[in-house]
Formats: structure tokens, sequence, C-alpha cells
């Protein structure tokens, strides 16, 4: 049976019309007036994508994503956006969102991108069940790296593995933290017995205490059975807490006692419980911060903090990307596409290789699953990535919405923030600069003077104007390998270029002839 289209849109008339257009496409349709009613209907019915206006009273469209990324909702979302609202769109990208469409979005555009979502989703399935059932059997050889700062992370890891005190891992989402749980299970005397997970961030509050520790039947309203709780669960194996800084502080007394006395109290019940297990905690918070902000218990932080272990991001051991990517087409592609996709091509991998990717592994895995499932030759190319790409090259949302529909890739995060230049320099009239320029020909290559000849600073407009000039020449004109060294989009380097009043290839003649 085919899985529903849920819009969620506040206005009417922009439900009805997108309604239209997407049951005549042959899908049925649900319709919510709020983010708070597309959530209900997310948990009641069985949806296949999500259409969904950014701009809505009370919970507006990024909120939605959020809340769907913390209860682990990984249906393809297709956010509405208003042209011009470049900012808004990439929050929704970096918050998970699949695809955009550019208000008013025609039936053709809006059909497109709900059939290659429903493409997606439909292999979401299968790829999730294999690979839920190879994830137990993970070790320290199945992790893909070569970057020394992660081989030092897994010396660690091994270090750990030999023994049973609590251990912290602490790193930004994404970035295999369980992954590296799952090793230390793997190669610790407890190898054989239960790995259970417990994401701290997902759970209500008034139902953590209940789910780590248990209940006894008629506990409380609702409690029509008894529940023996995770920690009980992982007795004689291992229990790993993930995003562990977001516990509630009365949760915490009692995970103290758990740790310090090896027992547990169940809601409602009227003795302890006696468990052994293995304490594996993670989070992408600063732990310690927490504890000064008064949000983390100081006495649980120490006893959870016995043996820290830091997994850096991936923008810090880009070296890891091109295996990696390889790793994750040899995974999907033979499942998926018989084998059809069997790599990538050099410039689509630099392309990935200058991305930031805030959503670190899990984004990478993502963007690399959709994009084996949608690609139409054997290898990947920059257009399997159309949203990556316009964060890498700078963000055109209107052309992306009246060109063909290239099939969408995940845009899970948001350019980055460090690209932004100073816009609007005053730049001085031409006779007082060449007199207060400093004379730099005779310069060594690498000498950057900020001050000129009069002594005082060079403003930001002409220091980055020499900046870029200097790049053209050292990377002979080949732009794209321009803006990739100085962190910016290539559309972004040529409005510069644009603005300064020259091109690369007058730039170039210049320097040449002096």
């Amino acid at each position: 049976m085919a899985r529903s289209v849920l819009i969620v849109d506040d206005d009417p008339v922009q439900r009805r019309l997108l309604e239209a257009a997407v049951s005549k496409a042959g899908h049925a349709v649900i319709t919510a007036d709020s983010g708070e009613a597309g959530l209900s209907a997310l948990e009641r019915s069985d949806i296949g994508v999500v259409i969904l206006d950014l701009v809505m009273p009370g919970m507006d469209g990024l909120q939605v994503l959020e809340r769907m990324r913390e209860r682990e909702i990984e249906i393809p979302v297709i956010v509405q956006t208003s042209k011009g609202s470049i900012d808004t769109a990439v929050s929704a990208m970096r918050a998970g969102a699949f695809d955009f469409v550019v208000k008013p979005a025609s039936p053709e555009r809006l059909q497109v991108a709900v059939a290659n979502a429903m493409k997606v989703e439909s292999f979401g399935g299968e790829a999730k069940r294999a690979k839920k059932g190879t994830a137990g059997s993970l070790t320290f050889a199945d992790i893909v790296t070569g970057s020394p700062s992660m081989q030092r992370v897994i010396t660690l890891a091994r270090k750990a593995a030999g023994s049973s005190i609590p251990i912290l891992i602490e790193g930004e989402s994404g970035s295999g933290k369980e992954v590296i749980a799952r090793a230390i299970q793997a190669e610790s005397t407890r190898r054989s017995k239960a790995f259970v997970t417990v994401n701290c961030g997902a759970i209500p509050d008034n139902l953590v205490e209940s789910i780590l520790f248990g209940h006894e039947k008629g506990s409380f309203t609702g409690a029509t059975e008894k529940h023996v709780g995770k920690f009980v669960e992982a007795n004689g194996g291992t229990l790993f807490l993930d995003e562990i800084g977001d516990l509630p502080l009365d949760v915490q007394v009692k995970l103290l006692r758990a740790v310090q006395e090896g027992e547990v109290d169940p809601v409602g019940a009227r003795q302890t419980v006696k468990v052994d297990i293995r304490l594996i905690s993670a989070t992408h918070r600063d732990l310690l911060q927490r504890v000064e902000d008064g949000k983390f218990r100081e006495d649980l932080f120490y006893r959870l903090n016995v043996f820290p272990i830091y997994v850096p991001p991936l923008r810090d051991r880009r070296e890891d990307i091109p295996r990696l990517v390889q790793h994750f087409i040899s995974r999907v592609g033979p499942a998926e596409t018989r084998g059809r996709v069997n790599g990538i091509s050099p410039t689509a991998l630099a392309m990935l290789q200058s991305y930031d990717w805030p959503g670190n592994i899990r984004q990478l895995e993502n963007a690399i699953f959709r994009a084996v499932v949608l690609a139409e030759g054997s290898l990947l190319t920059e257009n399997e990535f159309p949203q990556i790409r316009a964060q890498v090259d700078g963000i055109d949302i209107t052309a992306a919405d009246t060109a063909p529909a290239p099939p969408p890739s995940p845009a899970t995060a948001a350019a980055d923030t460090s690209l932004q230049r100073v816009e609007e320099a005053v730049v001085q009239p031409a006779e007082q600069r060449e007199a207060a320029e400093p004379d730099t020909s005779d310069a060594p290559f690498g000498f950057l003077q900020v001050l000129d000849a009069r002594g005082n600073m060079r403003t930001l407009a002409e220091i980055e104007h020499e900046v870029i000039r200097r790049a053209i020449d050292h990377y002979k004109g080949q732009m794209s390998e321009v803006a990739r060294r100085l962190g910016i989009g290539r559309s972004t380097l040529y409005r510069k270029l644009k603005e300064m009043g020259i091109t690369p290839e007058e730039e170039r003649s210049e320097r040449l002839a002096s």
C-alpha cells in the first residue's frame, strides 16, 4: 500500500492547491493546518513524504524539523519557502530538509520533488534493516578511517574495552559516537551480552525515569503493564546512554545511585533491583559548562567522566571523506541499484571534501545513499548533490525552483557563517588609493602588508582584493580551486570580482605582463 503525503500549511488556499497537485500525481494526501497537527499526523498515519511550510504561527517549520529529528522520524521533508528567503532555506537544510520549493511552486516541480522523495523513502526501509542487522557485530577493524586523529580515538577506545569503567564519549552529532561505543562492546568481555541504547534527548521528561529504571503495573496513569527498564534489559551487558546531557536533574539523582550502587528503583516498586552493566555515555554538549550552569550534577559528571574519549568532527578529518564515500557506495550500491553505481567523479569528490558537513558522518552517509538511489549513471557527479553544491557555491533559490527539477539529495546543513564577508566596504577614490597603497610588487610570496604607505591600516576591501588577486595568480586562474582555497563559493567569488570590476582573464594578463 502506497504511503501518504502529509501537507502541513496554515494557509487553507495553499493547502488546497498543494493537495490538488499531489493528488493529481496519484498520491493519497493528508493535510494539517499547524506544526503541532502535523507532528500528530506523523505519529498516527503512514506517511511517506512531508510538504512543510516554513512560516507558520505557533510551531513553525524549522521547529517541526527539529521535533522530527529528536523523535528520529526519518521521512523526507520538502519545505516551502518564499523567494529571497535564502537564510531560512539554508536553516531548513541544516535541520534535515530533503528538498525545497519556492512559492508558488508549479505542479510539475512539486510532483517531481514528491516522486523523488518517495523513491528515496521506498529504498530507505531495506537499507535501515540491513544496517540494523550488522550493527551489533561492529568492531574497530570495521571503522573506516585513515586520519591520525581517529587512530588516536581507536587506540584510546581499545584500552577502554579491556576494563569495565564508565566511558564518556564526546563529539558533535553524527560524528560516530555510537560506532565507537559498539566497537568497545564488541571487543570487551561482554561482547556476547546485550548492547542497549537509549537516546536521552528523544524521551519526554515525564517518561525518562520509567524507561530507564522501569515501573510496576498501575504505578501511574497509563502503566497497564510492568516494564523492566533499560538498565535491567542491559544486565550483564552494555548500556549506551546517548545525549546524556539532556537528562532532567531529578533523573540524574537516580542515575548517580545506579552507577554508584549498581541498583535501580523501578517506579512504584517496593524494593531495588541489582544490575551489572557497563555504562557508556555520549553527548554533543559541553557537560562541564552545563555543570557550571547548574543543568548537570557535578558528582554525576565525575562519575561518568572516568575515561573520556573525544571524537573529532568530519571537517577536522577530511582525509577520511574519500574512504567513507566509497564505503557507503559499496554498501548501498549492490542492494539498491544492482551495483550500477560504483564510484564518484573527482569533481564531485572535491566538492564533498570542501563542504564542512555540520551533520558529520551521518549527513554524509544520507547524502551518498540518496545520491546512489537517484543517480542515472555509474559514477556520482555534482548533479547528484544539488543542494550540497548550492551551499558550496552559494545558493540561488529561484534558479533551483525554475530549472528542470534535478534529483534532490539531502541538505542537512547550512552554509558556514564563517564564509560571510564584509559586503559594504567603503572604497577610496582611485587617486587616493594609489597614493596610500603599499608597494608589494617586490614582496616575497605569501607576504601581505596590512599597513599602507602612510602607516595606516588598510581597509578590509583592499586586503580582500589583494588576496583574491594573488589566489587567482597562484592557482593559474582555476576558479574552482581559488574558491575552495579561499573558503567561498564560486558564485561568491565571481560576484566579488564583478564588484571589483575585474575578470579572471584580465587579472592573469595583468599579472603575467608585470
